[in-house]
Order: structure tokens, then sequence, then C-alpha cells
């Protein structure tokens, strides 16, 4: 499978966020494709340089169970995953009131911090955002250090948390 092929049958599906959870395409092996844990997406041991291209392909990203594809209608090819298919980079209140936190991604995406688009912590105190679907994105260091700094301590069944509140 190439990646042109690809790119091209993503184009074809148009501006609009492909429903790859809608597909459920024959399975056509593996591509020489990975996403490093800090966002970075290599092809054949080679970095895209190319923003639009990493984007587009990212829309078509799907997780089942501990695996990612690229899908299509039509074909469906594993991928490498180091981490998280992204990397939450920024951050902002959507006005003064500081009630909704807007985070984005490194690709671009952007939304609000609320119940679709929940935090996570793991046991091992990493922080991820839901992106969409089953699609997580890693808090990047740097906004994880100023959540710290933005939080307020509150005392909760015995235990002090650091907590913010967005939606």
């Amino acid at each position: 499978m190439s990646l042109e092929k690809i790119t091209a049958q993503i184009k074809a599906q148009g501006k609009k966020t492909p429903p790859v959870e809608l597909w459920d395409p024959e399975y056509c092996g593996e591509m020489d494709l990975q996403i490093k844990a800090n966002g970075d997406w290599f092809y054949a041991s080679t970095i895209f340089k190319r923003p639009a291209l990493v984007k587009l392909l990212a829309s078509v990203i799907k997780k089942e169970r501990d695996d990612y594809f690229l899908v299509t209608p039509v074909e469906k090819i594993k991928i490498t995953v180091d981490d998280a298919p992204f990397v939450l980079t920024q951050w902002r209140w959507q006005d003064d009131k500081c009630e909704k936190m807007i985070v984005s991604t490194n690709l671009d995406d952007e939304f609000v911090l609320d119940a679709e688009h929940p935090l996570v912590v793991t046991k091992e105190g990493e922080l991820y955002i839901t992106v969409r679907r089953n699609l997580l994105a890693k808090v990047h260091r740097n906004v994880y250090y100023q959540w710290v700094d933005l939080a307020k301590e509150e005392v909760n069944e015995n235990n002090m948390e650091l907590v913010f509140y967005s939606a």
C-alpha cells in the first residue's frame, strides 16, 4: 500500500472529518508509518515535512483495542503509535469568566475541555485528553506545568488535590 494511494482516497472524502468509526474495510497489512511520542510523524524512517499531509492522514486514524490504523472506506492499514497520536500543546480560556478552557493539539484540533473531551490521569500520573472517538492527546509538559500553576488546592475525602474546572 502506497502513501500516495491512501492520500488520494482520503482527499476523495472531502473536507469534513471522515466517519472512520463507521468504516470496517478489509485489513491490508502494515505500513512503515510511525507517530513518535513527541507528535512527530515518520514514514520509512523519514520525518514528514508537510503539515497538511500529516493533518490529512490524522483525520483517518482509527484505534481498535491497542492498535492504530489508517482507514479508508476500502482499506485498513496498521501503523505504529509510540504513545498517543496527538499532543496537547496549547490552552486558553474562552473568555474572561474562565469557565471553559479551549485546548489545541499539535495538529490544530481545537475544542473545549469538557465531558466530551475529558482529561484522563493515568496511574503513572500522565495526562491525556480525548480528542475524538477513542483517540487521545498527551498533555505536553509545558501545558502540564502551566496547569499546575493554575490549579487550586482542594480537600477531597481527606486528600489534598490540585484542581481546575472547565465546562
